[in-house]
């Protein structure tokens, strides 16, 4: 199995245990389709960042009450704000599965979070050497919702970056995002290198979680200092 289709056996809640050969070919195929349904979609920007010493963040003109996103965030001087997409088509395909084949569409939902992971881990790599020559550091991405980062400030981000004109991306007045599979999220930048780029699974401390991510984690990049919408 290659990397995206292993965070998708994750993603699926197998943990250490074997996968069959059915779910195998299942996941090979569900990516197959999502390749050529998916409209892979990214819009950011670099804010100027504050972290007082009260548990706050301020990117912007925007302020954040969240101890964890400040602990992330601390000896940050800017910050990334994203948006990213998989398009609607994908959720138009995910909604015909689900009126024929309920298999189908519960391993269409595991590749489809995979992808869209593998989406943002690509479009960072593409920027490490813009990173390396401008001797930044990225901290580990952190989306609303996670921690005590309140998921409502999934509208300050949608706002802040124009998402539902440049990319279709809006959200559920439970603060849902739409297309479904899609994220928001804040990636501190640093003059400084912290030893631990450590991601979601390898924060928690929950280590007998069936999702929980086995393999090493990635380093996360940075990406061009402007704004923009692939």
């Amino acid at each position: 199995m290659d990397r995206r289709e292993k965070e998708a056996v994750r993603y699926l809640g197998y943990g250490r245990h074997a996968v069959d050969e059915k779910t195998e070919t299942l996941i090979r195929d569900s990516f197959k389709e999502l390749d050529r349904t998916a409209k892979c979609r990214i819009v950011y920007r670099i804010f100027e960042l504050e972290v007082p010493d009260d548990g706050g963040v301020k990117i912007g003109e925007l302020e954040i009450r969240s101890k964890n996103l400040a602990k992330n965030m601390r000896g940050c001087q800017e910050a990334v704000m994203l948006g990213a997409t998989l398009g609607i088509e994908v959720d138009m395909l995910l909604r015909r599965y689900s009126l024929m084949d309920m298999s189908k569409t519960v391993v269409l939902q595991a590749c489809a979070a995979a992808l869209l992971e593998e989406y943002l881990d690509d479009w960072q790599e593409e920027h490490r050497k813009v990173a390396e020559m401008e001797g930044c550091y990225l901290r580990p991405r952190f989306s609303p919702g996670y921690g005590d980062f309140d998921i409502s400030h999934q509208e300050d981000v949608i706002r802040m970056l124009e998402c539902a004109k440049k990319i279709g991306l809006t959200m559920t007045d439970r603060y849902m995002l739409t297309p479904s599979k899609s994220v928001t999220a804040v990636i501190g930048i640093s003059k400084e290198e912290v030893p631990c780029h450590r991601k979601g699974c390898e924060e928690c401390g929950k280590t007998d979680c069936i999702y929980r991510r086995q393999e090493g984690q990635r380093v996360l990049e940075k990406p061009e200092s402007r704004a923009c919408s692939d």
